[in-house]
Order: structure tokens, then sequence, then C-alpha cells
């Protein structure tokens, strides 16, 4: 798969109970275009594309299962794709 040019990979390394806060963290930087969930063995967990102008409660949803997954992981990855 080619990456667009337009957009860059970041990647942190957590524990489960940090995987929400951070994922709000970059919600809130506005240019995250897609977030993966990832588990100690690379094996991606959840994915969800990020649109623009998404907010409140249509993230409800999202919440929910990240947070499921951060109680299920005791560490894991985020792969965050931004436009650049």
């Amino acid at each position: 798969m080619e990456e667009d040019k337009n957009f860059k990979k970041e990647e942190f390394k957590m524990s489960g109970d940090e995987v929400l806060k951070k994922i709000k963290e970059l919600v809130k930087e506005g240019n995250v275009r897609r977030i993966i969930i990832k588990n100690e063995e690379g094996k991606t967990l959840l994915e969800f594309p990020l649109t623009f102008g998404v907010i409140g409660a249509a993230l409800l949803p999202v919440w929910a299962a990240i947070g499921a997954v951060a109680a299920l992981v005791a560490n894991c990855t985020i792969v965050v794709e931004k436009r650049i």
C-alpha cells in the first residue's frame, strides 16, 4: 500500500490505562486522519478513521470501544495518521 505524501504516521507505545487519554489529546489537535491500536505483538485491535468535524456524541461509540480495548491490554501501540 502506497503512503499518501500529505500524511505522516506517528507511533506511541503506552500502557492500556493511558490510551484513552492520549487519543483524546490527539483528536483535539484536529489533524488526525486515522487511529490504529495494536497489541504488544503488533496485531491490530482497533482501527478507526476520523473525518473532519466529528466531535461530541458522534465519538461516544469510539470512546467506549477504546475503553474496552484499553481494559484488556497491558501495553499497546497507537499508530496515528496525521494530515501535514
